[in-house]
């Protein structure tokens, strides 16, 4: 997705002022406290949100707090987990913000500690899982590489609003073996095309519910028929054929019973010229 070149100026104008200081606060090792208000400037001078309106600290979430949450026009969009400056981030760490962050429906979650920022994607299933989609650091980020800058973006408040994670998502979601094989075992097109091809090629009718099985269980590693990821890319893929059934399915125009159409009107002819009067 293209970043616009004026984020792209506001990005490394904000990198050049905060990248010195986000040094100076991890030589001191400074709280966690302090690593909060250095991300909200991270989020306001980089990032493009609004420090006062979009940022909100402690938001409360079933009795509990979360350290940051982002809202746009009022609606609660993501999580932000922070830890510390000098604290490695760690799986663990982010456990926490996906428990916020499934109990609210939102689909994306960032860890940090000021220096190194991760974004998550919830995969709601039973249970909710998650999975890291980008990291970043942000000290060793090249602020006049278009390749940062573009992995930056998807931190960003224009690329969350033009949907730049979910582009994310969806191309690491086409390359993802959980997702291949939702796709081979739930989609009736794809069983038939491998029941065509292998009449062609050894003249011999097999049954889908033969070719689906033998995908399953001798075919397709199990690893990706089972757990979250497994479900939610099989949902993924149902979905989208629910969707394209129904569309096939709408009824067509009807005609009135006896009703014929009007023939169509002959082509309309000009006069023959008359001749000139002698």
């Amino acid at each position: 997705m293209p970043v616009p070149n004026r984020v792209r100026d506001r990005m490394t104008a904000g990198l050049k002022r905060l990248l010195p200081v986000i040094t100076q606060q991890k030589t001191r090792d400074v709280s966690e406290a302090d690593t909060v208000t250095l991300i909200k400037d991270v989020l306001a001078e980089v990032l493009g949100y609004d420090k006062y309106a979009e940022l909100t600290g402690e938001y409360a979430i079933r009795g509990t707090y979360c350290d940051l949450a982002i809202k746009i026009e009022e609606k609660l969009t993501q999580i932000v987990e922070v830890k510390a400056i000098g604290i490695e981030l760690e799986e663990r760490h982010v456990k926490q913000a996906v428990d916020y962050a499934s109990n609210q429906g939102l689909e994306w979650v960032i860890l940090t500690n000021a220096i190194n920022w991760r974004l998550y994607q919830i995969i709601f299933a039973k249970p909710i899982d998650k999975r890291l989609l980008l990291e970043i650091n942000l000290l060793t980020l090249d602020p006049k590489s278009d390749d940062a800058l573009d992995k930056l973006f998807l931190f960003s408040k224009e690329g969350y609003t033009r949907g730049a994670p979910i582009e994310l998502r969806d191309r690491q979601d086409a390359s993802s073996r959980y997702m291949i094989a939702a796709l081979l075992l739930n989609n009736d097109a794809i069983l038939s095309t491998i029941r065509r091809e292998l009449r062609r090629v050894v003249d011999v009718g097999v049954e889908e519910s033969v070719i689906l099985g033998v995908l399953r269980d001798e075919v397709i590693k199990r690893e990706t028929l089972e757990g979250p990821a497994a479900d939610h890319a099989a949902r993924r893929v149902s979905k989208r054929a629910d969707r394209a059934l129904r569309a096939a399915s709408k009824p067509t125009e009807e005609v009135t019973p006896g009703a014929e159409s009007a023939p169509p009107a002959p082509p309309e002819t000009q006069p023959a010229p008359t001749e000139p009067a002698v």
